[in-house]
């Protein structure tokens, strides 16, 4: 068995894939922060002459501290005012994804049970061998291979079979941003999909809408009112950004509040928008970009 010579070094090596893991299991940055300190604390007094595998150990014992955390996370989620949308994490248009998870899959995996999430994510996306995560489980390689194949089924429709290329995704949410702040009714339903879909995530803390806008007509006319109401018509654009694998932006309306829009974008047309203004998810964003987020009272 091999020896682990300096297990800091190892676990600050698989920190960047472990964080990874945790968040798409949990789609909380800041939880799976939390999750993946507790398994270095765990790690730090393990014994590690008995450790054969430090990433299968640690991959074993971050998804074990999700499984717990999502127990509380799903009462959450039942008890969340609105739209609940994942925690979002954006990458800069020259930056290389880490897989190929879209926001649109991440909430296809909100219809698993945690146990299909986990085989899932383990299996089709970390590729980890069958017989691994069946020790993580604590369930047989057979039952494994059934959670994983279900798993595969409920989020078949979530996953494009093709994806946008970024040259087209970052022309389509630059011109999106453009009719969308300047009331360009035209040019914004040339982009939309017949059946587009809006989400909002304000969390009850800002102003969002509390369920799903669906279909062109409902759509465009949302977006008439919000350019009449003139705060649209300030808001600024702060980066061009990928989001969990959508094209997308961080803008900024006047006073300080930030969100992030993120493109479904399928056959040339956008089929969903989401739009995150919730500020406990944007914290990130406005240390990056030297945003002040704003709480104000609830709508």
């Amino acid at each position: 068995m091999p020896t682990i010579d300096d297990p800091t070094r190892v676990f600050e090596q698989e920190r960047a894939r472990l964080i990874r893991l945790a968040y798409r299991m949990l789609g909380s940055l800041g939880e799976a922060e939390d999750v993946v300190q507790d398994a270095w604390l765990r790690w730090r007094y393990v014994d590690h002459a008995e450790v054969a595998s430090a990433g299968a150990f640690l991959s074993r014992t971050v998804t074990r501290l999700c499984l717990d955390v999502m127990k509380s996370a799903r009462v959450r989620r039942e008890t969340y005012f609105g739209t609940w949308l994942p925690e979002p994490v954006a990458l800069v248009p020259d930056e290389a994804p880490g897989d190929d998870l879209t926001l649109t899959l991440m909430l296809a995996l909100e219809r698993l049970s945690p146990l299909e999430r986990a085989a899932f994510l383990l299996h089709d996306v970390f590729a980890v061998p069958l017989a691994e995560i069946a020790v993580t489980l604590q369930r047989e390689p057979p039952a494994v291979r059934q959670l994983a194949a279900r798993a595969r089924k409920h989020v078949q429709s979530a996953r494009p079979r093709f994806p946008i290329e970024r040259e087209e995704g970052a022309r389509i949410a630059k011109a999106f941003f453009e009719a969308s702040t300047t009331g360009d009714v035209a040019a914004l339903r040339s982009m939309l999909a017949d059946a587009v879909v809006v989400h909002s995530d304000g969390g009850g803390k800002v102003l969002a809408f509390p369920r799903p806008i669906v279909g062109i007509d409902r759509v465009t006319r949302m977006f008439e009112g919000v350019v009449r109401k003139l705060w649209i018509q300030h808001a600024r654009k702060l980066q061009d950004l990928w989001i969990d694998g959508l094209p997308g932006y961080l803008s900024m309306e006047p006073g300080g509040m930030l969100q992030t829009v993120a493109l479904d974008i399928q056959g040339g047309q956008i089929v969903g928008i989401y739009f995150t203004r919730n500020p406990d998810k944007l914290q990130r964003m406005a240390i990056s970009f030297g945003g002040a987020v704003e709480t104000p009272t609830p709508h």
